[in-house]
């Protein structure tokens, strides 16, 4: 319901009836049992445990449950009847059902609501970028101009959308009713979750402006409006819409699959990074549309926005979102359960590939079965959900007092009853260094192992939880790597590479480099795929034209581990020639000296500034500056 804080919904229990009132908490609940059930007020106290008392002066033996936790910040009231007779109206519930016919005009006030805030708090931005020729990797493409929207959050900082300021060279931002645009400047960026922090230092900027204040996931069909700059027009637009659905979606951008809300209201190019209100606070970020559908768009729901958020505010940079390093398999077939010996009630996943770089390989095995995660069982579809149904029942036939750290990890779940999520949410949500307890099945014997969690690296986002691929998927905000030799341009293969071969690349770019794109997976840290991107013609190189487009393997017999190392192997050649051993058993042969003149006279007539990009040069000088320390 709109315009309030107490929501309502209901759950039927088998051998329970009960109510329970949750107001101003993080929960922000309603819940009537079907059945007899009585509510009353709720007190409000500050505990760290659940506590059952009971109320010998009532006839109808009804018991209270008073639920505070400095971690949840939440006070709830549950009354359980289990006698019969007439039920006397409740003002409250008169009142709930009075916002209930409501809808329609708590709609249009929220509106309203939502453009008085942003008049003082959306900003619009305006972006000159420019995207990096991987096929030419010593220059960049043409720079483009596009605009996007941004709200102000405390601290004087601007939130928007990655893809906003991907790539960007200038970044202006004009507050409403001004015809002035102000200098930002990118403080961080995190383009797996599509979030950035922009910061202005003009002080004339920030006078009058408000900032916004983030709120809670939004239950389905409650009411948001959408507000930002989006094409058709200069000033800001306000759309309405309401709550679809609420699960892990891909992210576009960052080609991650993340937790998302899917509403109904319109999100066109220029919308991306305005807030989408709910109430006088913000529910989600917006930053995609579903492409071919009417009025299907996607925001960015806050658990994900803090979680960007605190992670900047205590390292200074986007830290990302923890992965566990593994692949797992469903086990909903019954002959697949029996053979790793899992009984009828137990339930999980299996463990198919483990990502040599993390921390569970080394504890977790092939073909174990994940059964819990930090405390949550695991269905064999690989999701969870909150059985906060079940915990209350336990509270109200105890009559006992729990530690709340007990059952914090079925609370940790955000979502409502027989509502379910991917357990790769619970990954993706630990902060980075963290450590997880995971209990798993292995040759018929239960286990608990306690699992530190990272990030994957950043220059290649994957869905966390998952394996993090060889190749990067995606590549912002530098350029890339290269190293020229005798015309040879050698390049670590990435996907944005392959996007250089069109819209089609998957069926147009090199098809075995495209499978191992795909496909491969890491075996050590900083390993890379170098290929022969391609040959500038000269008389050094003549004959090897059509080498190119071929992984490089080796360098006078030494395997290489990435471009840096290919580099090393090159420049401390102490060899008459130079070998090199491609894909498909092909060899390149050169004479060293012969090729390092020739080297200086390609670079000169193509205008390349440089045989070695920027990152190989300042890897390099590190290097030797921490030779230079040690020694």
């Amino acid at each position: 319901m709109l315009g309030s804080t107490v929501r309502r919904l209901r759950w039927q229990g088998s051998s329970l009836s009960s109510s329970i009132w949750v107001k101003d908490c993080s929960f922000q609940r309603f819940l009537v049992p079907e059945g007899n059930g009585s509510i009353g007020k709720g007190n409000y106290a500050a505990s760290s445990i659940f506590q059952t008392e009971s109320y010998a002066n009532r006839s109808n033996n009804t018991s209270v449950v008073g639920l505070c936790s400095s971690l949840l910040e939440t006070t709830a009231l549950v009354l359980r009847n289990r006698g019969g007779g007439a039920r006397r109206p409740r003002p409250h519930l008169v009142r709930a059902r009075q916002q209930r016919n409501k809808t329609t005009t708590d709609t249009d006030t929220d509106a309203y609501s939502a453009i008085e805030l942003a008049l003082d708090s959306v900003v619009k931005i305006f972006t000159v970028s420019s995207s990096p020729n991987y096929f030419l990797p010593w220059q960049n493409k043409s720079q483009r101009e596009s605009m996007g929207s941004g709200f102000v959050i405390p601290g004087r900082k601007i939130l928007t959308n990655a893809h906003v300021v991907a790539d960007h060279t200038f970044v202006l931002v004009r507050k409403h009713g001004s015809p002035t645009k102000y200098r930002a400047e990118v403080q961080a960026v995190g383009h797996e979750c599509d979030l950035a922090i922009l910061v202005v230092e003009s002080d004339d900027f920030w006078e009058g402006m408000n900032f916004l204040e983030l709120g809670d996931i939004p239950f389905l069909q409650e009411a948001v409006a959408v507000v930002g700059y989006p094409q058709g027009g200069d000033n800001i637009s306000v759309t309405k819409g309401v709550v679809s659905r609420v699960e892990p979606t891909q992210y576009v951008h960052g080609a991650t699959q993340l937790m998302a809300i899917q509403i109904d209201a319109a999100i066109n190019p220029g919308n991306s990074g305005g807030p989408a209100i709910m109430g006088n606070k913000v529910a989600g970020v917006a930053f995609q549309n579903l492409s071919g559908a009417e009025n299907i768009g996607y925001i960015i729901p806050v658990p994900v926005i803090k979680h960007f958020l605190s992670g900047v505010e205590q390292s200074g940079k986007y830290v990302g979102f923890c992965s566990l390093g593994l692949m797992c398999q469903p086990t909903e077939n019954a002959q697949l359960r029996n053979h790793f010996k899992m009984p009828p009630e137990m339930t999980g996943v299996l463990v198919s590939k483990i990502n040599p770089l993390s921390d569970a390989y080394k504890i977790l095995k092939k073909d174990d079965i994940i059964l819990a995660f930090d405390g949550v069982p695991i269905a064999n579809d690989g999701t969870v959900k909150t059985e906060m149904h079940f915990l209350l029942r336990v509270f109200l036939e105890q009559g006992t007092t729990f530690v709340l750290s007990h059952w914090y990890p079925l609370l940790q779940v955000p979502f409502r009853n027989r509502e379910r999520i991917t357990f790769d949410y619970l990954v993706s949500m630990k902060k980075p260094n963290e450590t997880a307890v995971v209990k798993v099945l292995r040759d018929g014997k239960e286990y608990e192992f306690s699992i530190t969690l990272r990030p994957p690296k950043l220059s290649g986002f994957v869905h966390p939880g998952k394996l993090q691929p060889l190749v990067p998927v995606h590549q912002f905000d530098k350029l890339p790597s290269y190293f020229i030799f005798a015309g040879l341009v050698f390049v670590p293969l990435t996907q944005p590479y392959l996007h250089e071969y069109g819209e089609d690349w998957y069926n147009t770019s090199p098809r075995r480099l495209c499978e191992r794109a795909l496909r491969e997976l890491p075996k050590k840290a900083g390993e890379q795929l170098v290929v022969l991107s391609q040959v500038l013609m000269d008389d050094i190189n003549a004959g090897y034209e059509r080498l190119a487009e071929l992984q490089v393997k080796k360098v006078n017999g030494t395997e290489i581990e990435n471009l840096k190392h290919l580099r090393q192997l090159v420049e401390n050649c102490s060899d008459e020639s130079v070998r090199f051993d491609l894909d498909d058993e092909r060899v390149i042969v050169l004479n060293y000296h012969l090729a390092k003149v020739a080297t200086s006279t390609i670079l000169k007539r193509h205008r390349i500034p440089s045989a070695v990009s920027d990152d190989l040069v300042e890897a390099e000088d590190s290097l030797g500056l921490a030779f230079a320390c040690s020694s």
